[in-house]
Parts: structure tokens; C-alpha cells; sequence
């Protein structure tokens, strides 16, 4: 049974944020707050965690599109070739943000991870996952929740989620009510740059 927390956006408690953490340190799955949707998550270095999360979604993992969470852009060159001026140009304007940018994955993307030539980066504008990812050390993976519900795509309330997911994860995270649209989707991996989902990011930053 998942533990139920709830975590202030304006002022994350420092105890809380560590009580995530450890959990996620110990191949633990969380659902926590962006600035989008409610997402599900692991620590990107636990394989057998990120194999949970595939089993949840009834994808073999190497299939798995998830993309990582990072607390800010310092990290980028750990998991992503080194991209040129204008891309991370880019980065910096949309960035934190509502957006997922496909980036040349590298050498050094965790195990389960190696076969994919390219990255999901995102870095919401939520204090509370950057937060947790912050003290984590490393990112988080990423992946949205949605509902079963044919007219609701993604439910927006914690307490909801929590009711539907406590048996699946190890904490819930109420980090307040969630967006219901997810974020815009831009690859950069390419000369050409696309665009494969336009959600809450506009494109003005292009």
C-alpha cells in the first residue's frame, strides 16, 4: 500500500523530499507533480524498477518511450551528445517548462537504456520533483498517467490517483490538483527539427 504525502509546490518540505528520495534509492515507484500532467516515476539507475514501470504500462521496456527528469540543464551532458548552438538555445528558452525534447542520446545512458539512439529530456517548472531529483543526485524517469476514461485523458486530482494507484507504487505524491495536458514534444535529435506532440508548451520558442 503506497504512502499518501502531501508536499507543498511554493515551499517543498526538505523531510518529505528526503523520505521520497530514499524510497526511490530502494527501486521504489513514486507519482508525483509537474507542471503538466501527474507523472509516474523511478530512479533511472534501478533496472528492476524501470522493468516495474514497463510491466505497469504493458510495454517491454526496450520499447518504452520515458523520458528523463532533470532539475535543470547541468546534467545534459551526462546522458546526451553534444548538441550545437542553436538546440541549446533552444533548451534555454523553453526550459523549466512544459516540454519534452528528444535529444542524440550517448554512451553513458543507464543500462536498460542502451540500445535507444536518442533521449526524452524534460525539466518541469514544479519545485517539488526538481526537488526531488535534486537530492536524488541523478534523474528520474518519466512517464504520464492516464485514465481509463474514454472523455478524461489524465485525472487531475491527487486523491483520485491515489485510489487507483496505491496498490502499484510506493508513494503518491498530493503536490496539488494536475494539469490535464500533457507536455508539447519537440525532437531536436535531427537537422530537421519536429514536432510530435503539441500539448501545453507553445511553439514559440522555436
Amino acid at each position: 500500500m503506497a504512502q499518501f504525502i502531501k508536499i507543498y509546490n511554493e515551499n517543498p518540505n526538505p523531510k518529505e523530499i528526503t523520505k521520497v528520495v530514499e524510497v526511490l534509492k530502494k527501486g521504489g515507484l513514486i507519482i508525483y507533480p509537474t507542471d503538466t500532467v501527474y507523472g509516474l516515476g523511478c530512479d533511472i539507475t534501478n533496472a528492476k524498477a524501470l522493468e516495474k514501470i514497463a510491466r505497469i504500462k504493458g510495454i517491454k521496456l526496450a520499447k518504452a518511450n520515458l523520458s528523463f527528469i532533470c532539475n535543470d540543464l547541468s546534467h545534459l551532458s551526462d546522458y546526451v551528445k553534444q548538441i550545437n548552438t542553436p538546440t541549446y538555445k533552444i533548451l534555454k528558452r523553453a526550459l523549466p517548462g512544459p516540454y519534452t525534447f528528444v535529444l542524440p542520446g550517448n554512451n553513458n545512458l543507464p543500462k536498460a537504456f542502451k540500445n535507444k539512439k536518442t533521449v526524452g529530456i524534460r525539466v518541469p517548472e514544479n519545485n517539488i520533483v526538481k526537488a526531488i531529483v535534486e537530492e536524488l543526485g541523478n534523474p528520474i524517469v518519466s512517464t504520464s498517467i492516464r485514465d481509463d476514461d474514454d472523455v478524461i485523458e489524465y485525472t487531475t486530482d491527487p486523491e483520485l490517483i491515489f485510489e487507483k494507484w496505491q496498490k502499484l507504487v510506493d508513494i503518491v505524491i498530493d503536490g496539488g490538483y494536475g494539469g490535464n495536458e500533457p507536455s508539447t514534444v519537440i525532437d531536436l535529435s535531427q537537422d530537421e527539427i519536429e514536432i510530435i506532440r503539441e500539448g501545453k508548451g507553445n511553439l514559440d520558442i522555436l
